[in-house]
């Protein structure tokens, strides 16, 4: 993570990190005295470094003199969601990722993840956005409380889940039925949603148990951060005994 503005974003909204490498006679800047103290306060190295050595380490990025080191993501394995679920007294309800290649739309999913109490989000290993800086800074620090499993093979473990008395629900707007009306809300849970524009792909809509849709009375198609929220809100009230 390298300039001033990213590496104080990224400093504001908790990225993990492991030291702050800070070059030498930079120009007066209350950016890096905030980044600086951010950095301090959270128990991360402030390293001084050379422009040559921030040079290498940024890749030839514009650093301004900062760059932020980001320690690698510990993924979870896919059974780790539904064991916290499990842990917590309550069915399972997990948020499954197909063709999202935004990590900030992976981000604005673990925020809804975290804001209405499911268990983790599932992504496949290729072709989908990972915990990258950017999925931080848009998880507005919901990552340190949310789990992201990864999987090699989406599909299978959609059948793992499903084998194991999960119903995978796909979200996609050519369903008949609104996601309002889901009977299966009450039960373990694991909602599917694809990239905006594409929507799901055809082996993932295969394997859902039943297929829903956000019904909206504009032509605009929803990215997935917000489908994952109004989708998550719904779930959330028909388990209340309310509908949404």
């Amino acid at each position: 993570m390298a300039g001033r503005n990213a590496v104080l974003e990224s400093l504001r909204a908790s990225v993990p990190a492991q030291a702050l490498h800070v070059g030498p006679r930079l120009d007066p800047d209350e950016r890096i005295g905030e980044a600086i103290k951010l950095a301090a306060d959270a128990g991360i190295p402030v390293v001084e470094a050379g422009r040559s050595e921030l040079d290498r380490m940024t890749g030839g990025a514009v650093h301004q003199g900062l760059a932020l080191r980001i320690r690698p993501y510990a993924y979870a394995h896919p059974e780790d969601l539904t064991a916290t679920a499990s842990v917590s007294g309550h069915e399972p309800l997990i948020v499954a990722l197909d063709g999202i290649t935004d990590p900030r739309n992976l981000g604005a999913v673990v925020r809804s993840v975290a804001a209405f109490g499911a268990d983790g989000v599932l992504i496949p290993v290729r072709r989908s956005a990972g915990v990258t800086a950017g999925a931080w800074k848009a998880s507005a620090g919901a990552l340190a409380r949310v789990r992201v499993a990864q999987a090699p093979n989406l599909a299978r473990a959609l059948t793992a889940y499903a084998e194991a008395g999960l119903f995978v629900v796909g979200l996609d707007a050519g369903a008949s039925d609104d996601v309002g009306s889901l009977e299966l809300a009450d039960g373990p849970l694991v909602l599917v949603i694809g990239s905006e524009g594409k929507g799901l792909s055809r082996l993932i809509a295969q394997q859902c148990d039943a297929v829903v849709k956000i019904p909206i009375s504009g032509a605009e198609s929803l990215n997935a951060g917000v489908a994952a929220g109004i989708a998550l809100y719904q779930v959330s009230m028909l388990r209340a005994g309310g509908r949404g």
